[in-house]
């Protein structure tokens, strides 16, 4: 299934390039489904493509030799990854990249996007805004992992994924590890030291937030 510019425009990436622009790219773009749980593309194996989510969800995640995993981000659609490797020799893929929901994405494949980018000054340009954006995220999670603790962390992650008072998702203590970089007892021992000390409660496996401001506190820690 082949792309169309009027599908890329929707991609916030592509939304202000021109209808030439567009026309390029939606000649080597593909559209791809995918599933919950399936594996979009692995760690380490050589990189084929760029890929921008149009529909769905899914999560970016590294594993470390005993097999514990670390997530980077979860990208929601307009979002792009693996946009680093195709401009490195011999690229590799970063990260793994699994779907958590059904959804529809682009590739571009890797040697189309180098063509494309030294074509089209303005896609260079809308590539280069997203490599800082990526840049940014991941100075702040290296921030959070080396000088922040998982009080602290834990924190933070239950005041960023919170709407009206709870955190809305079903978050295992595994899922609520991989993305804090610890383990699930940690996780757990720290829910439950929250929960003494009045900031959280849990309701029907969701977590209530009951004092944001101590918590806001401990964001800090």
């Amino acid at each position: 299934m082949e792309s169309t510019p009027k599908a890329l425009r929707r991609i916030p990436l592509f939304a202000d390039l021109s209808e030439d622009a567009l026309a390029r790219i939606a000649r080597v773009a593909h559209a791809r489904a995918f599933a919950p749980g399936e594996m979009i593309i692995l760690e380490g194996e050589a990189c084929q493509a760029a890929y921008f989510v149009a529909a769905g969800q899914v999560r970016v995640y590294r594993l470390s030799p005993s097999g514990r995993q670390q997530v980077l981000t979860q990208l929601a659609p307009g979002q792009g990854f693996n946009t680093v490797p195709p401009f490195q020799p011999h690229g590799v893929n970063h990260a793994t990249v699994e779907g958590i929901t059904s959804g529809l994405l682009y590739a571009i494949p890797t040697d189309d996007l180098r063509r494309l980018v030294g074509e089209c000054p303005e896609l260079a340009l809308a590539i280069l805004q997203d490599f800082a954006q990526k840049l940014d995220h991941l100075t702040n999670l290296v921030e959070d992992l080396s000088l922040r603790t998982v009080r602290g962390r834990l924190a933070r992650f239950l005041l960023e994924h919170a709407a009206e008072g709870q955190v809305t998702q079903r978050w295992t203590q595994d899922e609520i590890a991989a993305h804090l970089g610890t383990v699930r007892d940690m996780v757990g021992r720290t829910l439950r030291a929250f929960a003494d000390a009045g900031l959280v409660r849990m309701d029907r496996q969701r977590i209530v937030l009951v004092d944001r401001e101590g918590l806001e506190a401990e964001a800090e820690s």
